[in-house]
């Protein structure tokens, strides 16, 4: 497994933007698809999007295509979620996950066995 750290959380206006960032800490994210799950009070974790290091295939949740891009920097091992556009509804409590998913459940939680203590995104005017 790797230890994974979020940052980059926050309040933003609606139509606002916020990067999120998902560091691994003790090896590299080689050989790992790297995923964003949120979570909203009272509802499930749901799957937001993911890459996987290698390659760089994505996939997103159809609510956010073309709001959000994931992308990976080998430099800083690091995953970023960039979000455009934020809406209400997109305030939840966002989570960064790596695991070794085949192709097909890359969108599933129960492929991702590394999880990261969650990050707060607030949308609120």
């Amino acid at each position: 497994q790797v230890q994974l750290v979020e940052s980059g959380g926050g309040l933003v206006h609606p139509g606002g933007s916020l990067t999120l960032s998902c560091a691994a800490s003790g090896r590299s994210f080689g050989g790992y698809a790297v995923a964003w799950f949120r979570q909203a009070p009272e509802m499930e974790r749901n799957f937001v999007a993911a890459i996987r290091w290698s390659g760089g295939n994505t996939a997103f949740e159809d609510s956010v295509k073309g709001r959000f891009t994931i992308s990976r920097d080998y430099a800083k091992n690091t995953v970023s979620l960039q979000m455009n556009s934020l809406k209400p509804e997109d305030t939840a409590v966002y989570y960064c996950a790596a695991g070794r998913p085949i192709v097909s459940e890359m969108t599933k939680m129960r492929a991702y066995g590394s999880w990261g203590q969650g990050t707060q995104v607030t949308v609120s005017a």
